[in-house]
C-alpha cells in the first residue's frame, strides 16, 4: 500500500498477506484523488470519516493532505490493528481509528464530517442503505460531500443527494451532497 501524496508521499506500507480486505486499487484512489484535489481544499476539511477503513489507505490519504481531524472505522480486529499501527508509526494524533461495527456508529454518532467515504464489501446487503442514513443522521457538515464506493450491481442516480458517479476499472464511485 503506497501513499499517493502529501506529507507521506511514495511511503509504502507491507499489508498483511491473511487481509481479508479489498483495498481501492491505486488506479482508482489515483484518480478519486485527482477529482477531490480539484474540487475541495484538503486543509480545510477539519472533519473526515473513512467508514469500513479496510486497510486504512484512504484514511491515510486524508492525513496525509492535512485534513484536520481523521476518523477510521473498522470492524475487523486485523485490519483495525493495522491502521492502529500505521497511526503509531506516523505519530499522527489527528487520526482517530475505532474497532466498532460501522452500523452501530452510525446510529451513536452526533458529529458532523465535511467529508465522508465508505468503502463497504460490495456484496453487502445494507450497503444501498447508506446514503439515506448519512443523510436521515446529518452527519454532513455544510458543504459536505459523501463518497461511497461500490461495484457496477448498485446505482445511486435516483437517490436525492446524487451528484454524480465516476467509474474506474470495476470501481465506482458514487457523489452525494446536500441540496
Amino acid at each position: 500500500m503506497r501513499v499517493i501524496s502529501g506529507k507521506y508521499k511514495r511511503r509504502a506500507f507491507e499489508i498483511p498477506r491473511n487481509f481479508k480486505a479489498r483495498p481501492t486499487t491505486d488506479f482508482a484512489k489515483e484518480n478519486l484523488f485527482n477529482v477531490l484535489t480539484n474540487s475541495i481544499d484538503f486543509e480545510e476539511c477539519a472533519n473526515v470519516l473513512d467508514l469500513f477503513a479496510g486497510t486504512g489507505s484512504i484514511s491515510l490519504e486524508f492525513v496525509s493532505r492535512g485534513c484536520g481531524r481523521i476518523v477510521s472505522v473498522e470492524r475487523e480486529p486485523l485490519h483495525y490493528s493495522f491502521i492502529c499501527k500505521i497511526k503509531e508509526q506516523l505519530n499522527e494524533s489527528n487520526w482517530t481509528p475505532l474497532r466498532t461495527d460501522v452500523f452501530r456508529y452510525l446510529e451513536k454518532c452526533h458529529d458532523k464530517f465535511d467529508l465522508i467515504f465508505a468503502d463497504p464489501p460490495y456484496a453487502l446487503a445494507r450497503l444501498p442503505e447508506l446514503p439515506d442514513l448519512i443523510f436521515n443522521k446529518e452527519l454532513l457538515a455544510p458543504n459536505g460531500l459523501f463518497i461511497l464506493e461500490h461495484g457496477k450491481e448498485h446505482h445511486f442516480s435516483t437517490q436525492p443527494h446524487f451528484i454524480q458517479e465516476r467509474t474506474y476499472g470495476s470501481v465506482h464511485f458514487s457523489f452525494f451532497a446536500k441540496k
